[in-house]
């Protein structure tokens, strides 16, 4: 199978730091060309500094990290700190998280995340600016305001230039930021072919004055893998699980509207509420896990990965919500590559 996508391995959401380390060394060793790490229970920045320490050529990316937790200083600091220590092979992906993660978890403030993140992106494009020129830091956003920089707190320029600068989106809004400021899009896994299609490109192209050259799509596809009927099942239920659990998010709706499924979120929202898991997975029925989902082999799935992202996607890894058989998934990187 001709290569058609770059692909990356990724840390299991519930990875520690030596967790991930260890991961990114073992995919460096298996020839992935990226290696991204999500913040759920950890700091994604601690672990990826580990990472980039342990390894030598593979790039490193953060999927993600939660802007809103935070203020555009500490990110530009962090993000410039991996980049030094990985020697220029990190990105930097964003993402907004969700209102009561927000408010509630990281105590936040909340409110227009579309705007919101297009000021912070640009806060933080403005003091990596003022690290590399020296010039003065003057930046007054809608949400973000940076106008002090002296030198005993500023690092100079990175050696290895600024990081890309990626960004999760689902919606109309958030796509278009991702087109006007970001350097790349990190698809969400509750995507269809369709949706990206037909919605979430011609956002993105239009946004960037009709080109998309230079501009990275990255997926974490949601797979089904495993050699047999019996050793999918399991597999089976757990990504009919994940997909509910998406769902069931108000801001992804639009997703499932296009395919008539409205209702469908409206459902899961409502048993999300009663925290009905079960039945939740239970009402993914086939028609939905095949609009979000792959399933089959190796060999099966690599062919539908290609025939459904070939052309769409630039770069491709696996979301597997289970415990899978790492020979199928090194069978499965191994027939995606040719």
């Amino acid at each position: 199978m001709t290569v058609v996508m770059l692909v990356d391995s990724a840390a299991p959401i519930s990875a520690s730091p030596l967790e991930v380390e260890s991961l990114a060394v073992e995919a460096e060793k298996l020839g992935y060309d990226g290696f991204g790490a999500a913040e759920t229970r950890h700091n994604v920045f601690s672990s990826l500094a580990l990472a980039a320490r342990a390894t030598s050529r593979i790039e490193l990316k953060s999927s993600i990290a939660v802007a809103f937790a935070r203020n555009p200083m500490t990110v530009a600091i962090d993000a410039n700190d991996v980049q030094l220590i990985s020697g220029g092979r990190f990105q930097l992906g964003l993402g907004s998280q969700v209102k009561p993660h927000i408010e509630r978890r990281f105590s936040m403030p909340w409110g227009r995340p579309a705007a919101r993140m297009e000021d912070f992106v640009g806060a933080v494009r403005a003091i990596w600016h003022a690290w590399a020129t020296g010039e003065r830091l003057v930046y007054r956003g809608e949400f973000y305001q940076h106008t002090l920089m002296n030198d005993f707190f500023n690092p100079g320029p990175n050696p290895h230039g600024n990081p890309p600068i990626l960004l999760a989106a689902v919606g109309e809004r958030m796509t278009a930021v991702a087109g006007r400021v970001a350097d790349g899009l990190l698809v969400h896994p509750l995507t269809s072919t369709p949706y990206l299609r037909d919605k979430t490109i011609p956002g993105l192209t239009e946004a960037r004055g009709g080109s998309l050259d230079g501009f990275t799509l990255g997926l974490s596809a949601l797979v089904v893998l495993g050699a047999d009927e019996e050793s999918r099942r399991s597999a089976d239920r757990a990504v009919r699980g994940q997909i509910a659990f998406y769902a069931s998010t108000p801001s992804y709706r639009p997703v499932l509207e296009m395919h008539g499924w409205g209702d469908l979120a409206d459902r899961l929202n409502t048993m999300s509420r009663r925290q009905a898991w079960d039945e939740m997975a239970a009402a993914i029925d086939d028609d939905v896990l095949d609009a979000f989902a792959v399933s089959g082999d190796a060999a099966t799935v690599a062919a539908r990965l290609t025939e459904r992202f070939a052309g769409l996607i630039d770069r491709i890894s696996f979301y597997l919500p289970y415990r899978a058989d790492p020979a199928e998934v090194t069978a499965l990187h191994a027939e995606l590559r040719g």
